[in-house]
């Protein structure tokens, strides 16, 4: 298909590099150099997508970010696409595929139109919030189609091929776009020998000179971008990024960057090559270069296709050598729009008229057009656009800007496009980031940059300083003072000479009036992304809606990635006039991060799959592979949770390696617990500090298991610290807690008690444990160790040291079973050998390897509890019985001693740990279970606790379970209730948590 409104010559093309692209399945082409949406231009396609909310046409509107219409799925495969990138922030490249997010059957004829037609004037704001809301019960079908009908991008639903990464920057002075200040600005930075990162969002360096009609020291302004580009780029430590949109500015002068690598490359990338980086730079100064957007006027039926921004035709023109239409007729209250006019004509096209709203517009540019005869018409504007897929006509009248009235019949100008231009709005998104509330000034009728918190600096357009010679002193001056903040001297910098064009002032156009009022007029568009009229916004002040938040909220203005850089301060503006306030009043919403849109594959980098959550196996996981295990995921870890023989199902092969456990001995690989080791002469105090128990008189030799809460008193993580030295302890978690635990424990020793002197280092990996548990436990690792195992040489609660198997070991005396056990500790690459032998000399008594289901049941007929499962964040040690594990004397207060003792914390009513025995045995009580006082209660019941651990296979010959009781320790053979949620109950005594031997005489033994 022929290009038709390509150009003959001209643009920064290449027109020997033709690039074949589809769109919604129809083959096109365009050039290298082209956007997506310059190629779409050139090929006459109008309609790109249909509207949010009323599903109307909607073509291109601008060229850059600010784009609010062509926001498309880019991809050839489903697990390529990308959803929601701009047409004209994506770089054409061959085999590019790209379709609307909307429209159905197709987006020329779509059927959701009739209803924006129909229900238009019914839709205004606040629309879905006051029809959907009843009945509560359709809820669920609305959503369904609202969501359908909503007009953006979908996710893939299949894995992303490509590679993502990141990387963390450094730079003395990061520099914000890469137009004329920005470019002046690095050049200045640079030159003082400082660290400098430039970054722009566009496919090459210059920003609004790519297709500038300036020209420097007499030559084409191009020629000076191509000269500092050249110095920038062979000067050292200097950090060019094009194609890279500053997403984010956050505390301490930490930047994002969302660089897009090979977007622009298609299929021809490189393999492996990745295909977007999230640039993570801490800068010691920034500038802030991003700047202006021009804002459109706001008339009837300014959204239909071939509405466009004044710039963005010059920049089609100019840049890509596109014209997007026949007959032009442009709209506007400041000079500078009047370029779009000239570069119309010089590409020999007709310009029908221009609409200046200013009454005797003098500027060197208006005067231009008057020499060329272009028709101009003062005082006046476009106030409504005919046509349904594409403008047929404008129609021009007087008008009084300050009675906001149209002061003569409208005269109908026959076009195919009308450009518009209502002044420029500093780009102050990432200003914002930080909280610094932007401030208005009337000269510039434009929000620029407040106060602010960070080392920050403004150049250029975001300052509100749009000549080119003023631009570039500021970029200089800016870049210059960022460098010697930074701690680098200053270098003069002679300044390229750019001619000076008296501007006149910019008239205060913000909502073109019609003859009839905004709500009956055509849709007078604010916000094209969302829909939001003029008529909306002055409705939902009538509604009193005065907050400028509140507004924001109730119409969407600014919603979506859009973020309000088009229609924003217009929509502040029709808001002011509608509440009588000035817009320096009505202030400006608060613009958040991310400025553009940045897919999921960009922000998680390499940090997926097994980079995201590392797959953990212990030294001995290829012996319970071999051995038939099933494993489940604790924390990072593969545990074996059963090992099924002869085909038994969970249930039958956990009874029977609890029964093994109890009647023999088993052998459980506990390698994954936390292990942390802690060493330096304050290392007792510190664990007093960080235990509810005492441990200042622990023994050499012993053990002691520990509670520990959080500061609000509520237990966080348990295990057992042995003392291996007067100085020297090893510490055990929880094996999901053992990260966590570290960084809590490192966190209090760097902020809160700095003056101890204790070293903490993780060892979690460098033993492997294997559990011996159960009656013969002593006698089989009698045959392969050469420790004195008899009760009065190795007691409970202790460890020595000798060797296993041959192999030098920690040998400790602990129980999670209630059985005799030892818990074997090896360096983790002898533990395969020594697990070989233990098996081996395991066979006179039937040993059994046990999984953490066993594990679970047997440590659950103990009563001893599962931090996570048994406790949820809000239980106290007293909550669960373990008041016996609270060092209530010690002299310094330990963490959560405060907490734990406030008042609601003290009450005898507060949900307590019991055990929970079902009346009829062969009832199992469901994990999660609430429980009642009274079963025939109507509903809505009182819940009064819940079941955390329940089992029915184990060694007690009957099901049991552990959960929480208001006032439960108080309650104890009293009956509670468990309603289901098939109607049934299961009745319950409360009884003690403890189930088996309560004397404790077998891990005594």
């Amino acid at each position: 298909m022929s290009q038709i409104n390509r150009l003959p010559s001209g643009g920064r093309i290449d027109r020997s590099k033709v690039l074949s692209f589809t769109f919604n399945g129809q083959s096109f082409h365009g050039f290298a150099g082209d956007t997506l949406a310059a190629a779409l231009l050139a090929n006459g396609v109008d309609i790109i997508g249909r509207s949010f909310k009323y599903s109307r046409p909607r073509g291109i509107v601008a060229a850059g970010a600010e784009e609010p219409n062509a926001v498309l799925q880019i991809g050839a495969t489903e697990a390529t696409q990308i959803p929601n990138v701009r047409a004209t922030q994506q770089a054409l490249y061959h085999g590019l595929v790209a379709t609307s997010t909307n429209g159905w059957p197709s987006v020329n004829n779509d059927m959701m139109a009739i209803l924006g037609k129909v229900g238009g004037p019914l839709m205004p704001p606040g629309f879905y919030y006051k029809t959907f809301m009843y009945p509560q019960s359709l809820w669920m079908t609305y959503e369904k189609y609202i969501r359908k009908a909503a007009g953006f991008g979908r996710s893939p639903t299949e894995n992303d091929p490509d590679t993502y990464d990141a990387m963390n920057q450094h730079c003395d002075v990061l520099i914000v776009g890469a137009g004329p200040a920005g470019l002046a600005a690095a050049q200045a930075a640079a030159r003082s020998g400082a660290r400098v990162i430039l970054a722009d969002e566009q496919e090459e360096f210059g920003g609004s000179l790519l297709d500038s009609r300036e020209s420097l020291d007499g030559k084409p302004a191009m020629e000076w971008v191509a000269r500092v580009i050249d110095e920038l780029n062979n000067t050292p430590d200097v950090l060019l990024l094009p194609r890279a949109t500053v997403n984010g500015y956050h505390d301490h002068n930490f930047l994002t960057i969302h660089e897009r690598r090979t977007d622009h490359l298609g299929d021809r990338a490189p393999i492996g090559q990745v295909r977007q980086r999230m640039n993570r730079v801490r800068a010691k100064h920034v500038v802030l270069a991003t700047g202006a957007h021009e804002r459109p006027l706001v008339y009837g039926n300014n959204d239909v296709p071939g509405n466009m921004l004044a710039g963005a035709v010059s920049t089609y023109l100019r840049r890509y050598a596109v014209a997007p239409g026949r007959k032009l007729v442009l709209s506007t209250n400041n000079d500078h729009a009047y370029r779009a006019a000239l570069d119309w004509l010089d590409a020999g096209l007709h310009v029908v008229a221009i609409a200046d709203a200013r009454s005797n517009p003098r500027g060197a540019q208006v005067e231009e057009a008057r020499a060329k005869g272009i028709r101009i018409l003062t005082g006046a504007a476009v106030i409504e656009a005919r046509g349904s897929k594409r403008v047929t006509a404008a129609c021009v009248a007087a008008i009084d800007v300050k009675a906001h009235a149209v002061t003569s019949p409208g005269e109908w100008l026959e076009c195919d496009l009308i450009a518009s231009s209502g002044g420029y709005s500093p780009v102050v998104h990432l200003a914002s980031h930080l909280g610094g509330k932007p401030i208005w000034r009337e000269d510039i009728l434009g929000f620029v940059p407040g106060e602010a918190p960070q080392k920050r600096i403004c150049v250029g357009g975001i300052n509100g300083v749009y000549g080119l010679g003023d631009t570039l002193a500021d970029g200089v001056e800016g870049g210059a003072r960022a460098a010697s903040e930074a701690g680098f001297g200053a270098v003069e910098a002679k300044l390229p000479t750019a001619l000076s064009h008296p501007q006149e002032p910019t008239l205060a156009l913000f909502q073109v009036p019609h003859e009839k009022n905004a709500a009956r007029a055509p849709k007078q568009f604010v916000d094209f992304q969302n829909d939001v009229t003029a008529g909306g916004i002055e409705l939902a002040t009538r509604e009193g809606f005065e907050s400028v938040e509140h507004v924001k909220r109730y119409t969407a203005l600014g919603f979506g990635t859009d973020q309000g850089k088009l229609g924003n301060v217009n929509g502040l503006a029709i808001a002011a006039r509608a509440l009588n306030v000035t817009i320096a009043q009505m202030g400006t919403t608060m613009f958040r991060p991310n400025y553009t849109p940045v897919p999921f594959g960009a922000v998680a980098g390499r940090h997926c799959g097994h980079l995201f959550e590392p797959v953990r196996i212990t030294a001995l996981h290829h012996w319970h592979v071999k051995n038939g295990a099933e494993f489940e995921d604790v924390g990072q870890w593969k545990r074996p949770r059963y090992f099924p023989k002869n085909g038994e199902d969970l249930h039958t092969a956990v009874k029977r390696e609890c029964n093994a456990v109890r009647d023999s001995v088993g052998l459980l690989d506990a390698s994954t617990l936390g292990k942390i080791d802690i060493q330096g002469p304050d290392a007792r105090e510190f664990l007093n500090r960080v235990y509810t128990n005492a441990w200042t008189r622990l023994d050499v030799g012993k053990a002691r298991y520990g509670l520990m809460c959080k500061e609000d008193g509520m237990v966080f993580d348990d295990g057992v610290t042995a003392c291996l030295a007067d100085n020297h302890f090893l510490m055990t978690t929880t094996t999901g807690g053992a990260a966590r635990v570290l960084q809590w424990l490192d966190m209090y020793l760097q902020t809160e008690w700095p003056d101890l002197k204790v070293y903490l280092t993780s060892v979690t990996d460098h033993w492997a444990t294997l559990t011996l548990s159960g009656p013969n436990s002593r006698a089989l690792l009698g045959r392969i160790t050469d420790i004195d195992l008899s009760n009065e040489a190795f007691s409970f609660m202790t460890w020595k040291e000798g060797r296993v198997g041959g192999v030098p070991a920690r040998v400790f005396r602990i129980s999670y079973t209630g059985e005799l056990s030892y818990e074997i500790n090896v360096q983790a690459d002898y533990a395969m050998g020594v697990l070989e032998k233990i098996v081996e000399a395991g066979e006179p008594y039937n040993l059994t390897p046990y999984g953490t289901e066993t594990m679970h049941v047997l440590r659950a007929e103990k009563g001893f509890i599962i931090v996570g499962q048994d406790t949820d964040g809000s239980m106290t040690p007293d909550d669960l019985n373990m008041g016996w594990c609270v060092g209530r004397s010690k002299p310094f207060p330990w963490i959560g001693w405060r907490g734990m003792n406030r008042k609601n914390c003290l009450s005898d009513q507060r949900k307590q740990l019991v055990g929970l025995k079902p009346i009829d045995p062969t009832q199992w009580l469901p994990e999660g279970a609430q429980l009642v006082f009274d079963a025939q209660q109507a509903i809505p019941m009182s819940m009064v606790g819940h079941v955390t651990s329940s089992y029915l296979h184990n060694s007690l010959g009957y099901s049991f379970a552990l959960g929480v009781v208001t006032g439960g320790l108080k309650r104890i053979g009293e009956r509670v209730f468990a309603p289901l949620a098939d109607g049934s109950v299961i009745e319950a005594e409360i009884v003690s948590s403890v189930f088996f031997d309560p004397q404790g005489d077998r891990q005594n033994v």
